[in-house]
């Protein structure tokens, strides 16, 4: 089990640049990537992705990579033909003004395309060192992202035990809450019928409706499924975030339906315990994959 949060650094010097890796993950539905890459490394954008989804399925993750070149890349040339032509129209104006003149170097400068500056944008020079620093730092990524899950996952297992206490109880008390309500509707119709008279097979009948109506037997069974279900999906390696939220959804059907036939302070009590355990479980699944 993972969780979704989590950090990654790295640092490596090249000859020379120097390379920073830093990556940031946070809660998110979906897998989501926020990037803030240098101009230079760009064209290694969507493999950057592929290596990251590796690691996390889910999560907003900002990638941070710093690119510092300590060594110039730029190189300045001078380009003679403009150089000759600029002279050739001096001339000429000196000829139409007949006037001397008087350029200095300073003039030449000045002028557009008397130098020319190139700068080298081969990317691949930083691919080596850069996929190295992006892997170093996705390993401590995913290393903090085990540990807190590790964390998630005892607490989960705490919050789990809880359910299964309540199941417990709720199962041991079945057969009374079952035998409380017959003994109820079997009172409350002999006081309404007294010596009336009345069809007994046709109010047998009625109390068998009343016992379904209120028989919380079927929600028990399936409760303990979706709890087994939900011990196994913490042992699991894959991301289980999702599922284990569709779970929760349906512990929780079957627990306010519990609650909602009870009538014996017991299972009310034990009722209001897991649903206090359930909404904390809820609260730590939003933070795993």
């Amino acid at each position: 089990m993972k969780s979704m949060t989590g950090y990654g650094f790295c640092e490596v010097m090249g000859e020379g640049f120097q390379l920073a890796v830093e990556l940031k993950s946070y809660n998110n539905r979906y897998l989501e990537i926020n990037h803030n890459i240098a101009y230079a490394l760009a064209p290694f954008e969507i493999e950057i992705d592929k290596a990251i989804g590796e690691v996390s399925k889910r999560g907003h993750i900002d990638v941070n990579i710093r690119l510092k070149v300590l060594e110039s890349e730029m190189t300045v040339h001078v380009d003679e033909g403009a150089v000759r032509a600029y002279s050739h129209a001096f001339e000429e104006i000196a000829t139409l003004a007949k006037r001397p003149l008087d350029v200095t170097l300073a003039d030449y400068l000045a002028l557009e395309g008397v130098l020319v500056i190139t700068k080298s944008s081969d990317s691949e020079v930083y691919r080596p060192l850069l996929f190295e620093a992006l892997g170093e730092a996705l390993a401590q990524l995913d290393a903090s992202k085990r540990r807190e899950g590790a964390s998630t996952k005892a607490d989960l297992m705490r919050l789990g035990l809880i359910i299964g206490e309540g199941h417990t109880v709720l199962s041991e008390h079945a057969d009374e809450l079952e035998a409380l309500v017959k003994e109820q509707l079997v009172k409350r119709f002999e006081e309404l019928i007294a010596d009336k008279g009345w069809d007994e097979v046709r109010i047998l009948q009625e109390v068998g409706v009343l016992l379904v109506k209120y028989s919380i037997h079927e929600e028990i069974k399936r409760l303990g499924v979706h709890l087994a279900e939900y011990f196994v999906l913490l042992e699991s390696e894959e991301p289980v975030g999702k599922r284990l939220d569709f779970l929760c959804q349906e512990m929780n059907r079957e627990i306010n339906t519990i609650g909602s036939k009870s009538q014996m302070v017991e299972l009310s009590t034990e009722v209001v315990r897991m649903k206090d355990g359930l909404e904390n479980i809820r609260e730590q699944i939003r933070n795993i994959e």
